[in-house]
Formats: C-alpha cells, structure tokens, sequence
C-alpha cells in the first residue's frame, strides 16, 4: 500500500483508505489483547506462587476457625467429658480436674461458667475422688496455677472472674453430690467493688458457712480473708472504683470473718499480712494490676496453704485411738474453736519448701485477668 503520508500530492484512493483502517483497527485490537495477556498472566503466576507458599498457613488458618467455632458449642460438655478420664491420664499432676480451656475466660459468660463448673462438680461427684479440697471465690481463685496447689491431694476449682458473695452462695447447692474433706472460701472483693456495705459481705459468709456445714458436716471449712488491692498504684480497668474500697474496710471485715470462724467452729487463714506492703496496700512485686495476682502473688498464697496445712490439719489426717488432744482436728464439728493463723511469723517459712520471696519454677500463664 501506497505511504500517502510520505506522499501528500498524491491522492488516496477509497481502497486504499479502507484497507489502512482496517488494519489500523487489526493492530489496535491485537496490541489490547496483548495487554491484556501479559497482565493475567503476571497476576495468573502471582496467585500460583502465593499459593503454594501459603497453602500449609491457609490451612491452619481455616482448621483454627473451625476448631473455635467448634470449641465455642462443645466447651460445656467437653470439660465434663474430659474430667471422666483416669486420674492418670489428666495433665499435670494427679490432682485436680483438667485445665479449662484458655479462650474461656473471654468468650463463656457467667451462666456459661456455672453451667461449666456444675458438670465438673457432677463429675468429680461420679468418680468419688478421695480428699477432695474445692477452692471456691472470684478469679483470684480461678486463676491459681494447679502447679501451686497441694498436690497430695486432689483439687477442684470453682471460682469466677467477677464472682460474689450472692452468686457464690447460689452455687453451693451443685456440690451436694460432692463428698469434699476441706473447701477453702475466699471471696467478697468484688461485692465491695459493686458497692455492697461491708456487713452484707460478713452475713453472705456467715450463711455460706452455715449453708456448708449442713450439706458437708464431714468437711473442715477454711475461711480466707479479703486480699489488699494497690490503691492508688492499681492499672486494673475498674480501678476508679476499687480505690473507692478503703483498707480499712476491709481489715474490719476481715475480722469480723476471723469472729465469725471462731464462732461457727471453723478455720481462718487471714493472708491479709502477707500480702500488704509498709502502707497496707497490695504489694507491687505480687501483683499484675493492683487487684489480681502475678505468678509470685500466687506463690505466697501457695505457701501459706501448704504452711496452714501442716501447722493447722496434719492430725486430721492419722484419727489417734487415744483420747483426742486439744489440737485434734477431725472435722469442724469437733472443734472447740477455730485454729487461726492470722500473724505472718507464725508460718515457719524458712522450713517450708517454697519460700515466698523466692519464687521457684512456675509454669509461665498466659492466662488473662478480668474480674
């Protein structure tokens, strides 16, 4: 075909004109379709190569979510299921019952963790466990590293995040079934935080212990005192609120539960004082947010158990023919009046394995605190 734009005298014929467009027309499509080749094609390879490298990840990805969405349905049943196994096929120690799942703490409720707990408190009562010790409160108790725990013993934890005194004592009626030797009670903070009066928390334990007494005659009851909180130096979420609940407060109420254990005849650990720094708040170095424990808090409190069991319940254990010592401790109906150790010195920490400012090896918690 004739160049015309090399040309310009010379005339274009119609022919000529067609055929050009037409090609003009061929080699603008062509170059399009070409563009648009090379693009799918990088983005065809791009997808091959993330694939393949991600594929193993993907999976995991979707089995996890799946696995949540699962969890979040079979939580419930599954703990109870899993309680129903040997002693010695049970994680850890032959103590207590399996360890709840982690991601609970976020996503159950509280009726949710009742209903979770009623089903442990049913299993533990199928397999008729012997010594059992049920620790009972709020997340302080909830969160006690099983580690820590006595383990020459079977354990079974029934506390809450968020837990109260009125919520406390509604549960008491899912351990009927239970056949338990000591059950050790800590709880309260959360009612004062709430703004209950200090003497509805006292009478919440005096009709809790009562309450224990008459469906557990057989079991030693173990009164704990209300823990300090930081004060001032708290970080916890609802610490506006917590600093509204003054020290004073709660040492008064800790003796009116040292009072009320002397009175119905059982026993009083009073931890406050191993807790408390020189200005009677929580101290720093056992806390994570000025009101629940770190692993060190929990150590001390793990001392204090074991110190309280060899000082206050070691003859409970070996019933003497002879005719009982003052100190014979057989149960709560036995008592004359409550052994209380309520003066840090009288725990002898030096003969006792875990030294409180010394901690040992602890299992590292991921555990997440919200009360």
């Amino acid at each position: 075909m004739v160049q015309y734009d090399r040309y310009p005298n010379l005339k274009e014929s119609t022919v000529d004109r067609r055929r050009r467009r037409r090609i003009l027309r061929r080699d603008r499509w062509r170059n399009r379709w070409l563009s648009l080749l090379a693009v799918s094609s990088l983005l065809l390879g791009s997808w091959v190569v993330l694939s393949c490298l991600q594929r193993g990840g993907l999976h995991l990805v979707a089995a996890d979510g799946a696995q949540l969405s699962r969890s979040l349905q079979q939580s419930l049943s599954q703990s109870a299921q899993n309680l129903l196994q040997p002693p010695s096929q049970l994680p850890g120690s032959a103590t207590a019952a399996p360890p709840r799942l982690v991601m609970q703490s976020n996503t159950l409720h509280y009726e949710d963790w009742v209903n979770l707990l009623r089903q442990e408190a049913d299993a533990v009562a199928a397999k008729r466990l012997p010594d059992l010790s049920i620790l009972a409160g709020d997340s302080l108790s909830l969160w006690f590293p099983e580690n820590l725990l006595p383990t020459d013993e079977p354990w079974l934890n029934q506390g809450i995040s968020g837990e109260t005194a009125v919520g406390l004592q509604k549960r008491l009626e899912d351990w009927q079934a239970l056949q338990p030797r000591r059950i050790f009670l800590m709880i309260g903070i959360n009612d004062l935080i709430r703004g209950a009066e200090p003497g509805f928390v006292v009478e919440s334990n005096r009709q809790m212990i009562r309450t224990l007494r008459a469906t557990h005659p057989e079991a030693e009851i173990v009164l704990q005192s209300i823990l300090p909180h930081s004060g001032p130096n708290a970080t916890w979420e609802g610490k506006e609120k917590l600093r509204q609940v003054s020290m004073e407060t709660i040492q008064q109420i800790n003796r009116q539960l040292e009072a009320i254990a002397q009175a119905e005849s059982v026993h009083y650990l009073d931890l406050y004082p191993l807790f408390r720094d020189g200005n009677g708040f929580l101290r720093q170095d056992l806390t994570t947010d000025g009101l629940h424990l770190n692993p060190q808090g929990y150590l001390v409190w793990s001392t204090a158990l074991k110190m309280f069991e060899q000082q206050t319940l070691p003859q409970s254990q070996t019933p003497q023919p002879q005719t009982p010592q003052p100190q014979t401790l057989s149960g709560p109906q036995t008592l004359s009046g409550p052994r209380t150790l309520s003066d840090p010195q009288k725990l002898d920490w030096k003969h006792s394995q875990l030294h409180p400012l010394e901690p040992q090896a602890i299992a590292p918690t991921s555990k997440s605190h919200l009360d």
